[in-house]
């Protein structure tokens, strides 16, 4: 099994796609950071748009930032399988290890050490700019306080799990392209509009779980505007995804024809 998940970790890194998104996910967690530290404090219409650095609310939005790349280690979960199947190396992976549940299993646990990775990333980035940023505009700069490590904690257990997500995503439908534009316009469109319109319904959702780790309340990190589980709900729910998600890619992928 050890050799099998070298292998498997062997072949993400042995391509620049997943250079690319991780560029993607720390160029988008400090787009979102940099909205933050930009409107922070700042007045509109009379009124400040997001509250100041000396909210603790406004603090934890600074560090959870850092989960607005989740969606990328989505897409390369997606085309670590459709990429397989696309290419036709799935057959010869099969060939060498016929147990396609041991290859799986590996290629899961793959993956989810590779988002964490991809997590832990994203999460030093993130405070590296975030750290000075609040000292400038007169913010806490402890890591201990306001949950901070809740929020940085959960970030990386959320990239790891939304790879396992896209191995099942892409497990399922199999066309690469096809599983990619499901991925985006659910992430950026269908779960947005469900949670602006069904709160109640949008807090279970697995972007909803991610706002429940990072206890983000709003678009805004404002406080009480959207329906939010308590963190360890969030976590539950997310290992939940995943674990689904997993269950799928194993069983599509045993099953299945692969010609």
């Amino acid at each position: 099994m050890i050799r099998l998940i070298r292998a498997e970790l062997l072949k993400i890194r042995s391509t620049r796609m997943w250079l690319g998104m991780l560029a993607l996910s720390l160029g988008f967690s400090l787009l979102g950071l940099a909205v933050y530290v930009a409107l922070a404090g700042v007045e509109m219409n009379g009124q400040p748009g997001i509250p100041p650095v000396t909210d603790p609310a406004t603090v934890r939005a600074f560090y959870a930032s850092a989960g607005g790349g989740v969606l990328f280690m989505m897409i390369l979960g997606i085309m670590g399988i459709t990429g397989e199947y696309r290419h036709q190396t799935i057959s010869g992976t099969f060939l060498v290890t016929p147990r396609r549940g041991r290859v799986l299993a590996a290629k899961l646990i793959s993956y989810f050490l590779f988002g964490a990775a991809f997590g832990l990333a994203t999460v030093l980035v993130t405070v590296a700019v975030a750290l000075p940023a609040l000292a400038i505009k007169g913010g806490s700069t402890s890591l201990l306080d306001d949950d901070v490590p809740l929020i940085l904690g959960g970030t990386v257990l959320a990239m790891a799990l939304y790879a396992l997500v896209g191995l099942g995503l892409g497990a399922l439908i199999r066309n690469q392209i096809a599983a990619i534009i499901v991925a985006v316009g659910w992430v950026q469109l269908v779960e947005g509009i469900i949670t602006v319109a069904l709160p109640e319904v949008g807090q279970w959702l697995p972007a909803g779980a991610v706002r429940a780790i990072t206890l983000s309340t709003s678009a805004f990190g404002g406080p009480g505007e959207l329906a939010t589980l308590p963190p360890w709900g969030g976590v539950l729910l997310l290992l939940a995804y995943g674990t689904a998600f997993a269950a799928i890619a194993t069983v599509t992928t045993v099953r299945r024809d692969i010609t």
